[in-house]
């Protein structure tokens, strides 16, 4: 019995997989708007009941691969802390690397622009709490170490999220300037030269 339901884990679980594939990559070539459910359903060799079951629809499946994606960010942010040994600079390369990954085609189009405009505040607040938490377990250290002035690493990690992620949003518009990047850094470091102890 305990075989069976492994087995069956493991037909949910790589069903589910290729469905996220085949949205992801159909997101990040159409857009959220224009991708077929038909085309990337056929293209996973499923059906589109099978999006149904397992995502309860087009929005499910986007929140979906948004998950997927803020995971591998997180792992690509936090890979950038733990290569500089100096705490202040790991933290500015950290919030930097933020900034810069909303000029990233996928990152762009799937997380900022079509998840904005679709998925509700419930729909990543899972996420965003992890998030939340994560920055605010780092802050709490770095005030700790005497590395930045002390404050509720709660309210500053709050401030801090907001700032990035509006900023993010403002770079990844449609049609936005590259140039948006420089300057979102430049204030980024002007705001940041403050909260140094």
């Amino acid at each position: 019995m305990t075989q069976v339901r492994q087995s069956r884990a493991s037909m949910i679980e790589a069903t589910r997989a290729k469905l996220i594939a085949a949205a992801r990559k159909a997101f990040a070539q159409h857009g959220y708007a224009q991708a077929s459910m038909d085309e990337l359903t056929a293209q996973a060799g499923l059906t589109r009941g099978a999006l149904y079951h397992h995502f309860g629809g087009k929005p499910g499946l986007l929140a979906a691969v948004v998950a997927q994606m803020d995971a591998e960010m997180d792992e690509r942010l936090e890979a950038v802390l733990r290569a500089h040994a100096d705490p202040w600079l790991g933290f500015l390369a950290y919030c930097r690397a933020y900034l810069a990954m909303a000029q990233e085609a996928e990152i762009r189009r799937i997380v900022l622009q079509d998840a904005r405009s679709v998925l509700t505040g419930t729909d990543q607040g899972q996420q965003h709490q992890q998030c939340i938490a994560f920055t605010t377990g780092f802050l709490q250290q770095l005030m700790d170490q005497g590395v930045i002035v002390p404050a509720s690493a709660p309210a500053l990690a709050r401030l801090l999220n907001g700032c990035l992620v509006e900023a993010a949003f403002w770079i990844a518009e449609e049609g936005a300037p590259p140039e948006r990047l420089e300057q979102a850094l430049q204030a980024l470091d002007l705001m940041l030269q403050g909260w140094k102890a």
